[in-house]
């Protein structure tokens, strides 16, 4: 049985689970966007991308900068400092044979 809603409920819900995946994401910050990338095919800078092309096409002003600050908490350059590694030969040679197009 296939559960219906109306538009508005459907959004609340949707919107409560976009904000559980960026509240578990902030919350994991031992898994890095390229573990992300390998395995999902997307990472936390794919939602702040997303977020901004929603907001593009809205005609809502928002920033790279600011779509990156609303996924990650803060301010990009300072999560890269605390929790970004430098990527393994393993992970960029899964992500260059995982990448679109090959």
């Amino acid at each position: 049985m296939s559960a219906e809603f109306d538009d508005k409920t459907r959004i609340e819900l949707e919107a409560a689970v976009y904000r559980r995946l960026v509240e578990h994401l902030r919350k994991r910050t031992d898994v890095q966007n390229i573990d992300l990338m390998n395995l999902a095919g997307f990472c936390r800078n794919c939602l702040s991308n997303w977020m901004k092309d929603a907001a593009d096409a809205k005609g809502v002003p928002l920033s790279k900068d600011e779509a990156r600050q609303i996924v990650y908490g803060e301010p990009y350059e300072q999560w890269r400092a605390k929790h970004q590694k430098e990527a393994s030969s393993e992970q960029k040679a899964a992500f260059e044979k995982s990448r679109p197009g090959h």
